[in-house]
């Protein structure tokens, strides 16, 4: 009996083993034509159902096919982050599959399609289905056209390297009974099964081929070189042809580097010095690499750069080249690391791959750079010691980008969809929140938990296809503790943490205090004792759900902090501090800081930084700008900004103060309660004072990628102005005017939507407007404008044309627009043109109106930024009957709602490009607020 279950047992091994080893098999014969970038392909697939399930048909990744259509799902995404190059591509920069012909192994040709919305899979349908643990042969043909590197760093490029990945028809996974069907989403996490590859690649002989599959042959045949490369149990692989290649490789006992990642002032020596050493850190803390060869590239490191190290200038040399070309190699080198061995769904479960990679670079600075400063060798300047950002550790600016997004309420949970994330969260603010949630439950559990968790992890991932779930069992079963709170509230949801002091008492030996948490996210929070700022002793407190008194042993500290060291990725760290020997039990002293800074926890920072306006009637007028603004967004803000104007002698400025309100779940998710002032000249022999207290609720979407937001903004404007004797009618007024905005905006490349109503109601006065902007790319390329505004008085008691609407400039008597010359009739400063109201850019008759008009504006592209434009409306003034208005002209676009020009051709004036003093009529749009011009390149981000 023995025997025989001992038979038993070893035949169920065998073929447990067998099943294990078992997966496709592709053999790929492709052939490069460089003359119109394309590969010819013939393609072996040996299909092998490892599921209990029956398949009738089979579902191949096909994403090179979503370069192919400017509406595929990539597409959409580049649209929604207002990336350009891909809209504005010619056909031949574009990608794609073509005369795909697909055979069974009876040589019967097998039906395929795309399904609806998805360009970039092809489905098969089989003749005979594949039975459970049977393998199927199918022979494969088409034509492959690669893409410009320009939208995603894959494709060719104009020097003629070519990186291909994800550029052949590859089985997705299968699984809980059915294949994973993942659109290109340029985010590097293609479905792709478990398959051993065999390469036959011919390209020309001045191209040179690497690759982390193994080379097994290199021949030339006529022109022609001809590559041979096997790999076994891959989920993929690059390619890099290069006519001159940059990579080398360097070899040591555990894989082989294949890398063109350069510094130019590092030798060969220092360069492998570092390769080792990074190689020999990641193995010990993972484990071994399965393969032989591993690529590093630069596409590789410009596709996921570090960022903050690549946003600086390439002559600030703020880090020694050495720690430059080790970040890149350890960043780079981890990721390609992680993704080739860890057998996750790496959409789904995106958080185990970031948290992993990050959490090791900061243990790797730890133990090899723990000296290294946030902003390098600035950190020994003696003129720039007072800022905190100075100050900061390396590893510490992985929390202040979490908490940047936080901050603006817009971090998403580590657990979402990698899709579903917003490009900053993708590259940044999840990746980073990640390796930070790691570390601090590294730092709670010590004993070396996390690392065990992840060395098992890895071990047992790397050899057969996993799930997130089983990282968070084996965190489990390395510790006593319970770590629920960990995977709920840190890893599945954007919960906030933020703990503080209350009724802090105090004798010779011992403290009392009170932990209060103000957000109801129950996690461990370490208090510290400090003596002088030295760490004197460390406390771990649990299961604070609310207010919580503790007592504990003085040891001669003078101060106790919450979350001294950061560990704990919190909210706020204002609140942390409380003084054992201030009266008020806060010892956070104020600092005066020279221009913006990091937050600083431990001091209250006031910023105050040299300023300068202009208006044509104050002149350039310098000052200094007060103010608690740091690069986190704060609850309550203020910015208080006087300047002197040497045109009047004066002082002048502006001044805010607002508390902003998050509401975490709610589509309303964002209230803003504010009051402003201003005071400045309007004329050169006149001023105004303008006060404005406001409220805004701004909502959004519960999807955060989609651009769509609303807001109702309620203000209630009160606007002093002198009389002036130089401008005609501007006499002295005092006006108080209650205002309601209701916005509603969708913004992407492709469509641009937004609609606004303004209700404008006082004394003297009420009007109603409603506007509509819409703007279309089309496939062409060819932009459409097109603007509607329709205005009414419900009531109108005045004379003067102060509150009228405008026809072709706006009457902006509550001064919240950055017009330079606001009163001038003649000059530079008078053709300063803001779309408002009609928004005539020909300067025609009647030029405001008092009754109502209804205008619409319009514009096309003819060639990249030049546009036609034209204008066309109603006005009605009492006792007049409605008259029809008109213009036309051409539009420079140089840099949108920046810089612009309009050149009117026709109008109601007849032809004005024929009439005298034509340069007086050219509308410019110019405007001196750097915002502007930031916000045009920070929105793909948020």
């Amino acid at each position: 009996m023995k025997s025989i279950l001992a038979r038993f047992l070893f035949l169920f091994v065998l073929f447990a083993t067998a099943l294990l080893q078992a997966q496709h098999t592709i053999k790929l014969t492709a052939t490069f034509d460089n003359k119109d970038n394309t590969i010819t392909v013939k393609q072996e697939l040996t299909y092998f159902n490892q599921s209990n399930d029956t398949i009738g048909n089979i579902v191949l990744n096909d994403w090179i096919n979503a370069y192919s259509d400017k509406n595929s799902n990539l597409g959409k995404r580049f649209s929604d982050e207002f990336v350009r190059s891909f809209h504005f591509a010619p056909d031949k920069e574009l990608g794609s599959t073509n005369s795909v012909v697909i055979v069974d192994d009876k040589n019967q040709e097998l039906k395929w399609t795309r399904p609806k919305d998805q360009i970039d899979l092809i489905e098969i349908g089989l003749t005979e289905k594949i039975l459970p643990y049977e393998k199927k042969i199918i022979q494969l043909s088409y034509q492959v056209k690669i893409p410009s590197q320009r939208f995603t760093k894959y494709g060719y490029d104009l020097s003629g390297n070519i990186v291909l990945r994800d550029w052949f028809l590859v089985p997705a996974k299968y699984e809980n009974h059915q294949f994973i069907r993942y659109s290109n989403a340029d985010t590097d996490d293609i479905p792709n099964s478990i398959c051993d590859y065999e390469l036959n690649f011919t390209a020309p002989t001045n191209y040179r081929l690497a690759s982390d599959l193994n080379e097994t042959k290199n021949d030339k045949v006529n022109d022609n070189s001809l590559y041979q490369f096997v790999g076994n149990q891959r989920n993929n692989f690059s390619l890099y042809l290069t006519e001159k290649s940059k990579f080398y490789s360097y070899k040591n006992d555990q894989v082989e580097v294949v890398t063109d990642l350069d510094i130019n002032d590092l030798s060969d020596i220092q360069k492998a010095l570092i390769i080792d050493r990074v190689v020999t850190y990641v193995q010990d803390h993972t484990g071994k690499y399965p393969f032989e060869k591993i690529t590093v590239s630069e596409v590789d490191y410009e596709r996921n750069p570090y960022y903050g190290l690549n946003q600086l200038p390439s002559f600030v040399n703020v880090f020694q080249d050495e720690f430059v070309y080790e970040l890149k190699f350890l960043k780079t080198y981890l990721n390609n690391y992680l993704k080739n061995t860890l057998h996750l769904n790496s959409r789904k479960e995106n958080w185990i791959y970031d948290g992993i990679q990050v959490y090791l670079m900061m243990k790797y600075i730890e133990e090899n750079r723990p000296e290294m400063k946030m902003l390098g060798g600035l950190s020994r300047l003696r003129l720039l010691k007072g800022f905190n950002i100075i100050n900061l550790d390396f590893n510490e600016q992985y929390s202040y980008y979490y908490l940047f997004m936080a901050r603006r309420n817009l971090d998403q949970p580590l657990s979402d969809s990698k899709d579903a994330l917003i490009r900053f969260n993708e590259k940044i603010g999840s990746k980073y929140r990640a390796g930070l949630s790691l570390n601090y439950i590294d730092q709670y559990l010590k004993e070396d938990v996390v690392p065990k968790t992840i060395s098992s992890f890895y071990k047992s991932n790397s050899e057969k296809v996993g799930k997130a779930e089983d990282f968070a069992t084996l965190l489990k079963q390395n510790t006593t503790k319970n770590l629920d709170w960990f995977f709920k509230s840190i890893i599945g949801t954007r919960d906030l943490i933020d703990y503080t002091f209350k009724n802090v008492s105090k004798t010779k030996d011992s403290i009392t205090f009170t932990i209060s948490n103000k957000t109801g996210t129950t996690v461990p929070i370490p208090v510290y004792g400090l003596k002088n700022k030295t760490v004197v002793y460390k406390k771990w407190f649990e299961n604070i759900r609310k207010d919580s008194t503790f007592t504990i042993a003085r040891q001669e500290a003078d101060a106790i902090v919450l979350n001294y060291k950061n560990e704990v990725p919190e909210y706020n760290r204002r609140n942390n501090w409380s003084s054992l020997n201030s009266f008020f039990g806060n010892n956070r002293p104020f600092k005066f800081v020279l221009f913006k800074d990091i937050e600083d926890p431990s001091t209250n920072q006031i910023v105050f930084v040299p300023s300068i306006t202009y208006n044509l009637y104050d002149g350039i007028s310098p000052g200094i700008r007060f103010s608690n603004k740091t690069l986190l967004t704060k609850p309550f803000i203020y910015d208080v900004n006087p300047v002197y104007s040497p045109n009047t002698g004066s002082l002048r400025g502006v001044s805010s103060f607002q508390y902003n309100q998050f509401l975490r779940e709610d589509r309303l998710f964002f209230i803003r309660y504010g009051l402003s002032s201003s005071y400045f000249n309007y004329a050169p022999d006149a001023s105004f004072f303008r006060i404005n207290p406001n409220v805004s609720l701004n909502l959004r979407d519960k999807n955060l990628r989609k651009n769509d937001r609303e807001a109702f903004i309620f203000r209630y404007n009160v606007v002093e102005k002198q009389e002036s004797k130089i401008v005609l009618n501007n006499k002295l007024e005092n006006y108080s005017i209650f205002n309601f905005k209701y916005i509603n905006s969708k913004q992407e490349l492709v469509n641009f939507f937004n609609l606004s109503t303004d209700t404008q109601l006082s004394s003297t006065f009420g009007k109603v407007s409603g506007e509509i902007n819409y703007r279309h790319l089309f496939r062409n390329n060819r932009q459409f404008n097109f603007r509607l505004f329709a205005g009414s008085f419900l009531f109108n008691k005045n004379s003067s044309d102060t509150f009228d609407f405008g026809v072709s400039n706006i009457n902006d008597y509550l001064f919240e627009t950055e017009l330079l010359g606001r009163s001038e009739t003649s000059g530079i400063f008078s053709q300063q043109f803001i779309m408002g109201d009609a928004g005539f850019k020909s300067k025609i008759f009647p030029e405001s109106v008092k009754q109502w008009l209804v205008a619409t504006n319009f514009s096309f592209n003819v060639w990249n930024w030049i546009e036609v434009y034209g204008d066309l409306g109603f006005v009605k003034n009492s006792n007049t009957p409605e008259l029809f208005i008109y213009d036309n002209g051409i539009r420079f676009n140089l840099v949108p709602d920046y810089f612009e020009f309009y050149f009117p051709v026709y109008s109601n004036n007849g032809w004005e490009i024929a009439q005298d003093n034509y340069g007086e009529k050219i509308r410019i749009v110019f405007t001196i607020d750097p915002k502007v011009l930031i916000n045009l390149f920070t929105r793909k981000w948020f």
